[in-house]
């Protein structure tokens, strides 16, 4: 049997490596921004709906390894965000101070972040900065994520299209980042950058 068409298969090199994640993606702080967004139109955001319970959004972020999930109802509207800093810091026990009960009683939506409060940038502006704009604008706003927000053009409705981490575009600039504490990220990505 004869393969038709341009591609010619080979045997394998004996000294050929497996790709590790994220090795080929690596930017530089002058690189286009959108190099370092994570496009929803390529990967499909992780989500959540507002009455689940905090464990659930734990271990979501835990299995899908991220730190911020987009809290959706069942037919995709968003109602906000909520982070792995939502869920473990300190806001979890005063609330449960303040109303009383435990910590298991308490859901997405007791946390998270409201749709009115997040802050957006347009793809627009996104495809004209560049990586270090956004590393700016997050340190600047004292956040780890920024979504990026396009219209739809089969609606012309306002959509979510992306979302920036300053976790993930440290480690495309090379820079392990550890831990989700946001003043060591910035630090650690800035003296990366300085070297």
């Amino acid at each position: 049997m004869t393969i038709a068409a341009k591609v010619r298969p080979h045997k394998l090199s004996p000294n050929a490596q497996l790709c590790v994640s994220g090795s080929f993606n690596l930017v530089g702080p002058e690189s286009p921004a959108i190099e370092a967004m994570t496009d929803f139109g390529r990967v499909s955001a992780v989500t959540i709906e507002p009455g689940a319970a905090l464990a659930e959004a734990g271990a979501t972020m835990i299995a899908r390894g991220v730190r911020l999930l987009l809290v959706t109802d069942d037919g995709g509207r968003l109602h906000g965000l909520i982070t792995a800093r939502d869920i473990l810091g300190e806001r979890p026990m005063q609330i449960v101070q303040a109303r009383g009960g435990h910590y298991g009683d308490l859901m997405v939506k007791d946390l998270m972040c409201p749709v009115a409060n997040i802050d957006m940038l347009s793809l627009h502006e996104v495809l004209h900065v560049r990586v270090v704009d956004i590393l700016d604008a997050l340190k600047g706003l004292g956040r780890q994520h920024i979504l990026v927000e396009d219209v739809d053009p089969a609606t012309g409705e306002p959509r979510v299209r992306g979302i920036f981490s300053a976790t993930q575009i440290g480690r495309q600039l090379g820079v392990p980042v550890l831990g989700f504490e946001l003043a060591r990220t910035f630090a650690e990505i800035e003296t990366a950058l300085a070297h």
